[in-house]
């Protein structure tokens, strides 16, 4: 066997066993998850406890991990070695007898069966092992030190001091009780996160993602900079169903990063388009990678209120971006896209627009049927099925293989989330435990000096630092049990809470120096990984931003009287123009030094929600003022406009 990146492993059992049973295992893990979502067991008569399913589900993914993910991560597969053939086993075998026998070892659990205690012992080695190999050395010492935590924490002295809890407990009730590894975060990403990436999958590989991206460049590709415009349009349709931002950097980046480089924009500047546009997919209504529905579980609040309240930040996230692709394409004369490489718009229309049907089903079944995330997910699948069957896209029609093809890859790729799900759900057991997720709270304030404005800055930096490398999913279930519950605390919304944990979480996506989507993205641009990161940031900045503003004004989630709403809404958009046009330095013409300062100025007053502050309402009068006098003076006009398009 030889490992490191872009080595291969080999072993005993053949490559086409592995894929055969990976495949078999992590289709079996699909179907499982669906049928959850078509409430079969219940109409089948199978009533078990939650946490037998979620065991058997664990096994099904444990098997499938051992079968594709080599030890050494980068390496390709060959074969299995006889340990990793051994590991899958052995997983399936341990969580297949726990969820038999768990109504039986549930009773008994206050005694410590020996049979929980060494399967438990088992399921926690494999899942640390399953989180190294999908997330990495960092969240695997990460997750080991709270193990050590969970033993020593009676030890610590002063206010971070915890219970003294004997080994064998705490193995058993991190592994079986339904607070800890098999409680909620596990429960989201089997069902609704299953049922809602098969059905992303099931749009891609039936043709779905080939319109968006074609529909994006008829409708966006004639104006300047239309090849920037295409990715933002292109990415945010297909990001908030894609559950990853990075690989929805890759998917449709690898059609629109050579686009805008074709176009004129330098090598970094179009991944860190890129890169922007596909993170924000993770916070775009109504989906928005699956995220809204863990939030909404953990607020024990309906995933509509969810919705609502992320859409105004969306929208001036997506608001933000549009506008300084287009003022770039003006500062450095971009012209629209080559008129050869631009489809008609209706012939494009006609062959996609049933690929909108399945989008209708999803929103009709979630806010007028009411019915729960993960079977609205199955009735967009069931209905995109036939769409791809008999019409396809283009003349191009998938078959029936698909609909298996997609339950296997839909497997494979949910390995990882599951992973780092069961790690949320053992970070969740230690503090609840040990009882120091009350003190790590009381720790934030305490270090904060109670203080609103400090907690806030500690936990984006947090957020931030903890979510680098992770899937937005992962980021968000961890920054939920240990950075939210301090900000509640202080007297924050809960429904603000989160969300500020969500969009830092997600930043760790674009922050250097780990950057995970912006340096995918310059590897698919061939650009230097850090300028892309920090162009990213730029890119990006709304999003550093709003989550402090909707915290301090509610109207921004969707919260206070209509009239409120729709000014807050109507400044911070103008004021986000603003702010664009200074960091760009350019409007209908080149901006000096003064003048960008003056753009700034006025951005930031009309961003400033007037709710945030008493007498809030004078900084958007200020702001409003000092816009009217860039007009009258000319700060909105200039030649710059009328400087011919760069080919």
């Amino acid at each position: 066997m030889t490992g490191g990146d872009g080595d291969t492993v080999q072993g005993p059992i053949a490559s086409w066993t592995v894929r055969i049973a990976g495949r078999l295992l992590g289709g079996l893990l699909t179907a499982a998850a669906l049928a959850e979502a078509a409430d079969l067991y219940r109409a089948a008569g199978i009533v078990v406890f939650a946490e037998q399913r979620l065991l058997a589900l664990l096994g099904l993914a444990l098997g499938t991990l051992y079968l594709l993910k080599p030890a050494r991560p980068g390496a390709k597969r060959l074969g299995v070695p006889w340990f990793d053939a051994l590991a899958a086993a052995t997983g399936l075998a341990v969580c297949a007898y726990l969820s038999w026998h768990y109504e039986r070892i549930f009773e008994e659990l206050y005694s410590r069966p020996r049979d929980a205690l060494v399967g438990g012992a088992v399921i926690l080695a494999l899942v640390a092992e399953g989180v190294r190999r999908t997330a990495g050395p960092v969240l695997f010492v990460f997750l080991l030190s709270f193990f050590a935590l969970g033993l020593m924490s009676h030890l610590i002295p002063g206010q971070f001091q915890g219970r003294d809890v004997d080994i064998d407990r705490l193995v058993i009730y991190l592994s079986l009780d339904s607070n800890s590894l098999v409680g909620i975060p596990l429960t989201v990403a089997t069902t609704i996160v299953i049922a809602f990436i098969y059905f992303g999958n099931l749009l891609d590989l039936s043709g779905g993602s080939r319109f968006f991206t074609d529909i994006s460049t008829a409708l966006m590709g004639r104006y300047r900079g239309g090849s920037a415009k295409i990715a933002v349009t292109a990415s945010s349709l297909f990001g908030s169903i894609s559950g990853s931002a990075t690989s929805n950097v890759v998917s449709t980046g690898v059609i629109t990063i050579p686009l805008m480089k074709k176009g004129g924009y330098p090598a970094h500047t179009a991944g860190a388009i890129e890169a922007v546009a596909s993170t924000g997919g993770q916070l775009m209504p109504p989906m928005m990678g699956a995220a809204a529905f863990v939030m909404a579980e953990f607020l024990q609040i309906s995933y509509q209120e969810v919705v609502l309240a992320a859409l105004i930040p969306a929208i001036l996230y997506y608001v933000a971006l549009f506008i300084q692709a287009d003022l770039y394409a003006a500062r450095e004369r971009i012209a629209r896209v080559d008129a050869a490489s631009i489809p008609r718009r209706w012939p494009v229309f006609r062959s996609g627009w049933p690929y909108v049907a399945p989008f209708a089903v999803v929103i009709l079944c979630l806010f007028y049927l009411n019915l729960r995330p993960e079977t609205s997910a199955l009735w967009a699948s069931g209905s995109l099925v036939p769409i791809g069957l008999f019409i396809g896209y283009q003349g191009e029609r998938m078959s029936w293989s698909v609909i298996f093809t997609v339950l296997a890859k839909t497997g494979a790729l949910c390995v990882q989330l599951l992973m780092i799900s069961c790690m949320a759900g053992i970070i969740i057991g230690v503090l609840n435990i040990t009882g120091l997720g009350f003190a790590l709270t009381q720790a934030i304030i305490h270090l904060a000096g109670g203080q609103t404005a400090m907690i806030l800055l500690l936990a984006a930096l947090i957020s931030i630092v903890l979510g680098m490398g992770m899937p937005t999913l992962g980021v968000y279930l961890l920054l939920a049990t240990l950075v939210t519950p301090s900000m509640v605390e202080v007297g924050i919304p809960p429904m603000a809470a989160h969300l500020f944990a969500l969009y830092f979480g997600m930043l760790s996506l674009i922050t250097p120096p780990v950057a995970v989507a912006a340096f995918t993205a310059a590897t698919v641009a061939g650009a230097n990984f850090m300028r892309t990161g920090f162009a990213a940031v730029h890119f990006g900045w709304t999003a550093y931003v709003v989550p402090f503003l909707f915290v301090l004004a509610p109207e921004l989630l969707m919260q206070g009287s209509a009239l409120r709403i729709l000014h807050t809404s109507a400044t911070a958009v103008i004021g986000v123009w603003l702010v664009s046009a200074g960091f760009m330095g350019f409007f209908a013409r080149p901006l000096g030094a003064v003048h960008r300062g003056l753009f700034l100025a006025a951005g930031a007053l009309l961003f400033f929600p007037a709710g945030g502050v008493s007498h809030g309402i004078w900084t958007d009068v200020a702001g409003a003022c000092l816009a009217g006098a860039l007009a009258a003076t000319g700060g909105f006009g200039g030649e710059g406009s009328r400087r011919p398009a760069r080919a």
